[in-house]
């Protein structure tokens, strides 16, 4: 069981209203950690590096894909 699972579980057993604060707390948590959302997570990680594999010089949109008619 990861430890987010095991997060979740022990939240899960609070009241209602100590859930929210629960909540409220890990947005905290996570918004001093990252306040601009600009960090990633290693499964985010490895699935950009995946997605610019695909595509030619790290390309979002291949140049010669795009129909230009």
């Amino acid at each position: 069981m990861s430890t987010a699972e095991r997060v979740a579980e022990f939240v899960d057993m609070l009241p209602d209203e100590e859930q929210l604060f629960a909540l409220e707390f890990v947005k905290r948590l996570v918004l001093a950690w990252d306040p601009d959302f600009s960090k990633v997570t290693p499964s985010e990680a490895i699935a950009i590096k995946q997605a610019e594999a695909e595509f030619d010089n790290g390309e979002i949109v291949s140049y010669s894909n795009v129909n230009w008619d």
